[in-house]
């Protein structure tokens, strides 16, 4: 029979797994995150039951100074606070030691910031005389001019693209469409892919996608984001270079060449000014670098 900590554990998460169905990896996160305070406790000769709200910061400072994340910190806050509740809602315990105790602040992270001469290696990159390198040639500087999500390019259809004026209608989160321009060598790149190539990809069957794949259905996005970290690879630029990167560099590298904030919430479609306040952070840093690596007094 295991110790009374490690039954009281088992029958937390066997409630917790029967009343919310959560994941084995969930689970798994918190049987980590629980024995992790049960081990810290047992060297100080206490029990789960006994821990105190100071114990409690004690081991939350500890985990700092070893070098855990706010992330991570607040992650097994929020697993201790369910498992007190437990103990509290069973009479095992008379005090909830997570009471008042405030979580980390997590900010939010920053993108990758991409120079402009990496993503003018990842558009040249794919093949100009094969119709797969064409099509991927088209999706990369559609993403890059126009800043759309993934999902967003993927989605797109014919009916959306007007090569005319060079712009595309985007149906975003929540159905809220926008008009988003493309620029001359997006507009071009699609001119090219959609003169032959789309029609040697589809061999005659029919589609309204925009970007389609060589047995003729309609691009993923699972198959657009091995495509774009293959050429991220080739081209130099990092295997952690994803689809998300490419909408970061539209964003910062307006902001960089003097776009206003307004402007650039507006053409990636977010609904709050504050999502879109990220950016300024890492043009502000791209500014910072060139001040500090250029100026003669820098």
């Amino acid at each position: 029979m295991g110790s009374p900590d490690a039954q009281l554990l088992d029958q937390f998460l066997d409630g917790i797994w029967l009343e919310s169905g959560l994941s084995a990896n969930t689970l798994a996160a918190y049987r980590t995150d629980l024995r992790a305070f049960q081990s810290w406790l047992a060297k100080k000769g206490l029990a789960l039951e006994q821990a105190t709200r100071a114990d409690l910061l004690a081991y939350l400072a500890a985990n700092v100074r070893a070098g855990l994340s706010p992330r991570s910190s607040a992650r097994h806050l929020s697993t201790l606070r369910r498992f007190y509740r437990y103990l509290l809602i069973q009479g095992r315990t008379q005090a909830d030691p997570t009471a008042d105790v405030r979580s980390p602040v997590i900010g939010r992270p920053l993108p990758k910031n991409i120079s402009e001469q990496g993503v003018e290696k990842l558009l040249s990159t794919p093949p100009r005389d094969t119709a797969l390198g064409s099509r991927d040639r088209a999706m990369l500087e559609t993403m890059y001019a126009s800043g759309l999500r993934v999902s967003e390019l993927v989605g797109l259809t014919l009916n959306e693209l007007d090569l005319t004026t060079g712009l595309v209608r985007v149906v975003g989160k929540g159905g809220r469409e926008r008009i988003v321009p493309l620029g001359e060598e997006a507009s071009e790149s699609l001119r090219e892919y959609l003169g032959q190539a789309r029609s040697d990809l589809l061999k005659a069957q029919l589609t309204d996608a925009v970007f389609v794949t060589r047995r003729g259905g309609p691009m993923t996005r699972q198959a657009f984001w091995q495509l774009i970290k293959r050429y991220a690879q080739q081209a130099g630029i990092g295997a952690e270079f994803s689809p998300h990167s490419l909408r970061h560099a539209f964003a910062t590298h307006l902001l960089n060449h003097g776009a206003d904030l307004r402007s650039v919430q507006m053409l990636l479609g977010h609904t709050d000014l504050s999502t879109t306040q990220i950016y300024t952070h890492v043009a502000r840093a791209r500014l910072q670098s060139l001040h500090g690596t250029h100026h003669p007094r820098g």
